[in-house]
């Protein structure tokens, strides 16, 4: 499988377990911020997952220290934080026009897919770079 068709079936997976985290999270907890406190359940559990699965399958990027791999981590949440702006926005703006749950799932995945072309340039060049491990 190329790099490409493995990149898109991980996005996929990680937009799954973000929206699956979003709505177990608005099962749970239907108060104030409900729906700010689903996206950042969400984000978390798709950061966590994506990084994982790029490191190991995609960039195949080995460390040497847990710090090593905790700074790797946070610098790959530190790129991912324009991205996620666009992530949030997309599906913000859908729930503001639309108002429904399926608008709002529909603006998140045209987010993360939008966010995720631009994750991966960032992660090439800036996150797992060649050499350095």
């Amino acid at each position: 499988m190329t790099i490409a068709m493995k990149y898109i079936v991980f996005a996929g997976l990680a937009t799954l377990i973000n929206l699956a985290s979003q709505e177990s999270s608005m099962a749970l907890y239907q108060g104030s911020y409900a729906l700010v406190i689903a996206m950042v359940a969400g984000t978390l559990t798709g950061l966590v997952s994506k990084y994982l699965l790029d490191k190991h399958f995609i960039f195949y990027h080995k460390t040497d220290r847990a710090a090593q791999d905790l700074s790797q981590f946070l610098f790959y949440g530190l790129t991912g934080v324009f991205t996620t702006v666009i992530f949030w926005g997309f599906e913000l703006g859908f729930d503001f026009l639309y108002g429904t749950r399926g608008a709002r799932y529909t603006g998140a995945v045209i987010g993360l897919a939008i966010g995720y072309l631009i994750k991966y340039r960032l992660d090439k060049r800036y996150v797992f770079v060649a050499g350095e491990s």
